[in-house]
């Protein structure tokens, strides 16, 4: 049997091809899940923030105990929000920005296990209330502890 460099170097290069298509694919299909609680009414609003910033599938759950939720994916007591949604590995609690989501899924910072807005602060994603916003920051939280990752306004 003889074999031509050229065919193996042009299959060489479709496999590569193909897989790193599948790899992208596989990445850009990471499941987006927010577990919420029935009666909170701004998860939604969030979900929807998330959906077209991200322009990701949000799928919606309401059939755990948010407490249950939030104490087996280690969000920090002091970062509890509303919803707990889970992406690629990382937990995002509460109203954090589409942009700083895809900040972190982008950037992949070591040791960071989560994002975190603490509470519910006006103006934060699915929190607006006309042109009143409070000040509030995106807390990244892992094993090192919390750090801010970003500020707002």
């Amino acid at each position: 049997m003889i074999f031509h460099v050229g065919r193996l170097r042009k299959a060489a290069f479709l496999a590569t091809a193909l897989l790193t298509a599948a790899c992208t694919a596989a990445a850009q299909a990471a499941p987006y899940v927010m577990f919420r609680d029935p009666s909170c009414g701004c998860c939604h609003k969030w979900a929807e923030h998330v959906r077209a910033g991200l322009d990701a599938e949000v799928t919606v759950r309401e059939d755990l105990p948010m407490e249950q939720v939030k104490a087996g994916m280690g969000v920090p007591m002091a970062l509890v929000s509303c919803h707990t949604m889970q992406v690629d590995g990382y937990v995002i609690e509460g109203h954090v920005p589409a942009e700083q989501i895809e900040r972190l899924l982008r950037e992949k910072p070591e040791g960071v296990k989560g994002l975190a807005v603490a509470g519910m602060p006006m103006g934060s994603p699915g929190m607006e209330m006309g042109d009143h916003v409070e000040p509030y920051e995106v807390i990244a939280f892992g094993d090192f502890g919390t750090r801010v990752y970003a500020s707002y306004p």
